[in-house]
């Protein structure tokens, strides 16, 4: 067996969730537009009340262990969503299907690619909690004396594949491993996508609004072009001290993913709505209506201020695709970066 890792949390960079039965369809749809929105955009929907997500990049944008994001996720579905979503967290699909099934306190669990913790979490399991095996190969294993998961890995896989057939037995052994090549395949695009901005007290300056609004319109128009996709409409949301909330819509004269134009929207929004000394705790922008960007007829200009806003925006497209999400934003928005 390979030695144990010092980090805890290596490898676990898939999460799976399973959402509490009878959960309303709208709540589960609300909890896939989370994922997509604010966490990361490899997400495979399992219906009727599961999802995959591959976290291997949103581990390093939101500067959190697999565990911490697990409860942000859990925290926000119950929150925003009106979903309580147990969550395991683990290097591949199968492991965290498993893992999540058996949750902690907290509905999370854990399992790290250190072979030692995975026979730990896995061999003592009947042979039924095995994710993908069907009720009629764990009878004929257990008729065998096979009756952990433990007991299936011990097998020769020759063994196995007598048993439960050639494909099959060496899948299922496989499985009793942790080991599982499938990927995360994104399903379906949400129909929206926003962000969210905190602030840490009250705020009654109007410059600190409108700079939380370019965070977010920006990091919603970054999403938006790496999916090819672009917003019909955009919804600014304010949240006041008082815990109520205000929201303001608008249609775009033209599908669009630039910063610039979600941009604009959004001040125009918050200019008219005419605040004085409101005491503001934080804002949401969110892309609504959302199209496939291929479809979009990108107008010409002849601005050249225009072009070169373009041109800047491809190149600050590529670096981040290159050094992870918000590493090259607006210079207004220069400094660390709060997390919402």
């Amino acid at each position: 067996m390979a030695e144990r890792h010092a980090d805890p949390a290596l490898g676990a960079r898939v999460l799976h969730l399973r959402v509490r039965p009878g959960t309303p369809p709208e709540s589960n749809q609300a909890l896939l537009d989370l994922l997509f929105s604010e966490i990361s955009p490899v997400v495979q929907a399992l219906p009727p009340g599961a999802a995959l997500i591959d976290v291997a990049g949103a581990l390093r944008f939101h500067r959190r262990t697999p565990a911490e994001l697990a409860s942000l996720i859990r925290l926000r579905a119950m929150a925003w969503c009106d979903a309580d979503v147990h969550i395991g967290a683990a290097p591949n699909w199968a492991l965290a299907a498993t893992a999540s099934a058996r949750p902690g306190p907290g509905g999370i669990r854990v399992v790290t690619d250190d072979p030692l913790a995975i026979a730990d979490f896995l061999w003592p399991l009947p042979v039924e909690d095995l994710h993908g095996i069907g009720r009629q190969q764990a009878t004929t294993l257990r008729s065998y004396g096979i009756c952990t998961i433990g007991a299936l890995a011990g097998l020769p896989e020759a063994t196995a594949q007598r048993i439960l057939g050639g494909g099959p037995g060496r899948l299922l052994r496989d499985r009793a491993w942790g080991l599982d090549p499938r990927r995360v395949t994104p399903t379906a695009l949400p129909r929206s996508t926003s962000e969210r901005r905190d602030f840490d007290c009250d705020v009654l300056d109007p410059d600190a609004v409108r700079t939380a609004i370019l965070d977010a319109a920006y990091m919603v128009a970054c999403r938006l072009r790496e999916r090819n996709q672009a917003a019909t409409g955009l919804e600014l949301q304010l949240r006041f001290a008082d815990h109520s909330q205000l929201t303001r819509s608008r249609r775009l004269p033209a599908p669009s993913a630039h910063t610039e134009d979600l941009r604009d929207v959004g001040y125009d929004l918050f200019a008219r709505l005419g605040l004085q000394r409101a005491r503001i705790r934080g804002v949401s922008v969110r892309a609504t209506e959302l199209v496939d960007a291929d479809k979009v007829a990108e107008q010409l200009t002849f601005d050249r201020r225009t072009q070169n806003s373009r041109r800047a925006e491809s190149a600050v497209d590529q670096a981040n695709r290159r050094f992870g999400a918000g590493t090259v934003r607006p210079a207004r928005l220069a400094g660390p970066r709060r997390a919402a």
